[in-house]
């Protein structure tokens, strides 16, 4: 029953917005009634949480998968291209979903669009520190920080605004961005 009102909640989002949405809605959808619902959720947010909770753990371990191989080594090209392109995909799987969480969801630190920025930021501070130790003090936490942040908004408004540019160019040219960064630090 919870996959089938989690399922309902998140046809209700791409249908109708997260204002459009209610329990009322998620309900029918799911072709139960709202008491039944209610069994299970207290209210539409708790819902809307889940359907959030499900796609951030989803690009989370795909974006873990690829940033795992980079692990390995200092970047490369090759590595930073992979991640690049990997997170495109990603995010291009369901643009209506992600205009829906990214333009319509109460923002907040502690929401879960935040803690899932939070656990990327975490991946990515990790490998600084790795690759960086020994080689002064650089403030690891703001680079990771930076990078997530410039590399996350020119994703998401590559998937949003669809421009007319090829998403190879896009990975390529984010590819180069991250790249020439990561080579002014002095990573090995």
């Amino acid at each position: 029953m919870v996959e089938r009102i989690i399922a309902a909640g998140r046809t209700v989002l791409l249908d109708n917005g997260y204002e459009g949405a209610s329990t009322n809605r998620i309900a029918r959808v799911a072709g139960i009634s709202p008491g039944s619902l209610y069994q299970y959720f207290p209210d539409k947010d708790a819902i809307v949480a889940e359907v959030v909770d499900r796609w951030t753990d989803a690009m989370h371990a795909r974006i873990s998968r690829v940033f795992a191989d980079a692990l390995e080594g200092p970047p490369t090209p090759v590595t930073v291209r992979d991640t690049m392109g990997e997170l495109l995909d990603a995010l291009a799987e369901n643009p209506r979903l992600l205009r829906v969480l990214i333009e319509e969801l109460p923002r907040s630190p502690d929401s879960r669009l935040a803690a899932f920025e939070r656990r990327i930021d975490d991946l990515l501070t990790m490998w600084l520190r790795f690759h960086l130790r020994g080689r002064g003090d650089r403030p690891v936490e703001a680079i990771a920080w930076i990078l997530v942040r410039t590399v996350e908004n020119v994703a998401v408004s590559y998937v949003l605004d669809r421009p007319p540019v090829e998403r190879d160019v896009v990975a390529d040219e984010l590819t180069a961005m991250v790249t020439a960064y990561l080579q002014d630090m002095s990573l090995p």
